[in-house]
């Protein structure tokens, strides 16, 4: 589907599913609970049968840290319009039903209900990025592992646990480098894939590890406003206030590992980036604090994605006309 969202009809008879590591616990929208299945292979090909011969056509499922992904993708594979829920929403909408018992079964209508009542489902993930996404996140730990070694080594004592720590992050370098020459070329592999990752590239001050990020994590870029950008990174400050009480607007939510990667780009991108150096001295320049600086210098930098992939322009030919329309806006 080419749309970022789908819209279906509210009176479609929906399942809701809490998956778990070993059960799936399934209710349907009008309030019927349906046999309990395994969370295996034959669990879903038998849950897949039933919810075809019931009539059901959309489908959610809770966020459970992984347990989801093999029943989404066959769910997805049978036409099943699945909608996959953060805990927080389901939750929310729970305490919005005054539903303050919670068990499997319980959580499974509820799932029901929400999907039953969501006017618009998003569209399917690209399934060319999953794989990239189980790749970058072991790469991602090889670099978490590299972080506590060296802490180790720094407070290491003797000779040999110095040469042990030191050798290890050696290791880790290496195959840090060779995992990232892997997914970069498999990224390559697909055209489409390659001319966005070479476009984040382009933009000063992004490297190729936080533009292989990007391209995995946020697919979405490049069509999206740059409000909706910035609030799903998570760096879009919210507003707080409630009759004379004026707070601090804070960010809040989006997505961790790429806003992760973007902010240490930001820290070293405003020394590269000309626009955005600037925008940082501003912002120092008023008292700023400096991580306030840096989330908004990340900020930034999502907008400067977000534009160059819609325009599918390399940013050095489009630089002073993206920065300046920006940072003239604020």
């Amino acid at each position: 589907m080419s749309e970022s969202n789908m819209t279906a009809p509210p009176s479609q008879l929906c399942v809701g599913i809490d998956t778990g590591k070993q059960w799936l616990d399934v209710a349907l929208s009008d309030g019927r609970s349906l046999k309990r299945r395994a969370n295996t292979r034959d669990g879903h090909l038998a849950l897949v049968a039933e919810l075809k011969a019931l009539g059901v056509a959309r489908a959610g499922i809770e966020a459970t840290g992984g347990y989801e992904a093999e029943l989404c993708r066959v769910l997805r594979s049978a036409d099943f319009a699945v909608q996959v829920f953060q805990p927080q929403q389901v939750r929310a909408y729970a305490m919005f039903r005054l539903q303050r018992a919670k068990s499997d079964s319980i959580d499974a209508r509820i799932i029901a209900r929400c999907t039953a009542e969501m006017k618009e489902l998003r569209a399917p993930p690209d399934p060319r990025l999953s794989g990239f996404a189980g790749h970058l996140t072991m790469i991602e730990q090889i670099e978490e592992d590299i972080a506590r070694t060296k802490t180790r080594c720094e407070r290491a004592v003797g000779e040999r646990a110095t040469a042990h720590h030191k050798a290890e992050i050696k290791r880790l370098t290496g195959l840090r480098r060779e995992e990232l020459k892997l997914i970069e070329t498999a990224i390559r592999q697909h055209a489409d894939l390659a001319r966005n990752l070479d476009l984040v590239e382009s933009i000063d001050g992004v490297g190729r590890r936080t533009a292989i990020a990007i391209i995995v994590r946020m697919p979405e870029l490049g069509r999206l406003s740059r409000e909706k950008a910035a609030s799903l990174l998570g760096v879009a400050p919210f507003i707080r206030q409630s009759g004379r009480f004026q707070g601090e607007r804070h960010v809040e939510g989006g997505r961790a590992r790429p806003r992760t990667a973007l902010f240490a780009c930001a820290q070293a991108a405003i020394k590269w980036n000309p626009q955005l150096a600037n925008f940082y001295k501003r912002l120092r320049d008023k008292g700023k604090h400096y991580s306030c600086a840096i989330m908004a210098c990340t900020r930034k930098l999502v907008i400067y994605i977000n534009t160059v992939l819609e325009r599918q322009t390399p940013w050095q030919s489009e630089c002073q006309e993206i920065a300046g329309a920006i940072n003239s806006s604020k």
